[in-house]
């Protein structure tokens, strides 16, 4: 049923309720002393703990004792007990963490109710945990284009090691996901995934947040730092994070352990720390915003996140297996895409990126009619994406151009928007638009329109110093 240690400086005492737990199913361990007792909890943490509060011989007492387990095993429920009970040592035994205070001579069947209830305690934490960590491995990367394979095999090599891993990229390309997949595929996946997003933590809060508190009037309350304890922690936007904890954090990182805001004990801690960001940390640093110190500790391991632009071949892809979440999730109809739906969803501008196509999809499943194909009237219209970097939106206006200005931008347009989407394949892109390779090549010449490799793939774009030279 459960592993008991039982601490108690009188032998009669610890045996008799050896002895009657026994009885009960349980296993038990004894200790007359603190020293007995640590190394027991160090050789392996009991399921709960019975603690005599005054333990004679002993270098730490109960109360001791209690504070140093509840610092580096918070998860072990402790019964207190003792002969010399009154409420103000209850009060600190239970702000210290304790489950429960009995005093002696104690009711045996008292003191089973209690236990019982610890262990079920105990038990209902330890599965809402492993619910918690289970829900990261929904974490799926989804895509099958060149950008996306790179990123994929640079996130296999990194599950393989502890080292520390920045994640850089536009916002909403998918960094969290990343991050999730780096520990669902290490071998931490079975321990806490804790994501602290730097941007929506008050910055005078944010030491609370990260490395709990310790008074004595509320006693140990614990932070992020212990509930990632052997697992990840993620910083998300960590260019957000205050630069008087950035000097804190980077203390955490060379010593793995930290103090508790308001205490003086030093918390060991084992993590492995995964960082994200959509900023540049390198201006932050000649800013004055970021500290060099932390960057070089936090960028062991640089992974660039490719945008949606540069992964169009991945969008129906991407829109099918929202379709399919929505669907498991929220029971959102189960639609297919149409093939002009499919067409129009590559072609568009997506300044939020995936978490954009995401957002796109729930709506028109939301407010679409029927359990068909979506079909491209029900996507939004262009106009609702606004031009960047100088192109013209293809349903935009042209009217007022002449008409040899706007068939270029037209065209230009066009087949940027057609070879990114094909991942800068020319030959496929040529197929779709009805040309030869060969003509498609001289018309994209003419346009100053050219490919290059970026992120793994192939981007077209203008070629500005030819469109200068012109």
């Amino acid at each position: 049923m459960g592993d008991i240690l039982i601490v108690d400086d009188e032998r009669d005492i610890r045996e008799l309720v050896s002895d009657i737990l026994k009885d009960e199913g349980y296993t038990t361990r004894l200790a007359a002393n603190s020293d007995e007792c640590m190394a027991q909890i160090n050789a392996e943490a009991p399921s709960l703990m019975i603690l005599d509060i005054w333990l004679k011989d002993s270098q730490m007492d109960g109360i001791d004792i209690l504070k140093a387990v509840k610092r580096d095993n918070p998860g072990i429920p402790i019964v207190i007990i003792s002969g010399h009970g009154n409420i103000e040592i209850a009060v600190a035994a239970i702000k210290q963490g304790a489950y429960d205070f009995i005093e002696k001579p104690f009711n045996i069947d008292q003191l089973m109710v209690v236990i019982g209830r610890a262990m079920e305690t105990s038990r209902l934490r330890r599965e809402n945990s492993e619910l918690r960590r289970r829900d990261t491995t929904t974490a799926e990367m989804i895509g099958s284009s060149s950008s996306f394979k790179l990123l994929k095999s640079q996130l296999d090599k990194v599950t393989k090691s502890n080292g520390r891993v920045m994640l850089t990229g536009p916002a909403g390309v998918g960094k969290e996901v990343a991050a999730r997949y780096i520990h669902t595929q290490s071998g931490r996946a079975g321990a806490p995934f804790v994501t602290i997003n730097c941007a929506s933590i008050e910055p005078d809060r944010m030491e609370d947040v990260l490395f709990g508190r310790d008074t004595k009037e509320r006693g140990v309350e614990q932070g992020l730092l212990d509930q990632a304890n052997g697992g990840v922690l993620y910083f998300d936007e960590v260019a957000d994070m205050p630069l008087g904890t950035q000097s804190k954090i980077l203390r955490v990182l060379v010593d793995q352990q930290f103090q508790r805001v308001g205490g003086t004990d030093k918390v060991r801690v084992d993590l492995r720390v995964v960082s994200s960001t959509n900023r540049d940390l390198e201006a932050g640093i000649k800013a004055g915003t970021f500290r060099q110190e932390l960057y070089h500790r936090l960028n062991v391991v640089p992974i660039a996140v490719p945008s949606l632009e540069e992964r169009r071949e991945d969008i129906p892809e991407l829109a099918r297996h929202f379709i399919a979440e929505l669907h498991k999730s929220q029971g959102l109809p189960a639609r297919d895409l149409s093939d002009e739906a499919e067409a129009l969803l590559q072609t568009m501008l997506w300044p939020g990126n995936v978490r954009q196509l995401k957002n796109v999809i729930e709506r028109v499943l939301i407010l679409g009619s029927g359990d068909g194909p979506i079909e491209a009237r029900e996507l939004p219209a262009n106009e609702e994406i606004s031009a960047e970097d100088g192109r013209v939106v293809l349903s935009g206006g042209l009217a007022t151009l002449p008409l040899r200005e706007a068939r270029e931008l037209f065209e230009r347009e066009y087949l940027l928007t057609q070879i990114n989407r094909f991942g800068g394949n020319i030959s496929r892109t040529a197929t779709f638009v009805g040309m030869e390779r060969s003509a498609l090549h001289r018309k994209l010449k003419s346009l100053n329109v050219v490919t290059s490799s970026k992120a793994g793939s192939r981007v077209a774009y203008i070629d500005e110093d030819e469109e200068t030279a012109d």
